[in-house]
């Protein structure tokens, strides 16, 4: 059964950088695309960052230039580095993952994407 397991999450000031980890359990070949989306209460899921299996990246507008997504083949683990964090960067954020070979990563809602993490809390204030 594949499981994504999200860690990493915090509290950091303004201007500060955290590293999120999501490591890949149970299955041994990469994904198709891994993701990164976000969600802060009253607001929709955005899609922050994905990448292929190939390793081509993207990365979304509202964080392009402070976060960049990795992975790590040999360890089955998908990074999301963010530097100059803002406050408007704090919500939850989740990794996410799809086998389907077909799959356009930087489509982050179409279709959904297949499997999920639990999350991890990022919260940025003074």
């Amino acid at each position: 059964q594949v499981q994504l397991r999200e860690s990493g999450g915090g509290s950091v000031q303004p201007g500060g950088s955290l590293r999120l980890s999501c490591a890949t359990v149970g299955v041994t070949y990469r994904a198709a695309c891994m993701a990164w989306f976000r969600q802060s209460p009253g607001k929709e899921r955005e899609g922050v960052a994905s990448i292929s299996s190939s390793g081509v990246t993207s990365v979304a507008e509202s964080v392009k230039g402070r976060f960049s997504v990795s992975q790590d083949n040999a360890k089955n683990t998908l990074y999301l580095q963010m530097n100059s964090l803002k406050p408007e960067d704090t919500a939850m954020y989740y990794c996410a993952a799809d086998w389907r070979a077909n799959r356009v990563c930087p489509d982050y809602f179409n279709p959904p994407y297949s499997y999920w993490g639990q999350g991890t809390q990022v919260t940025v204030s003074p």
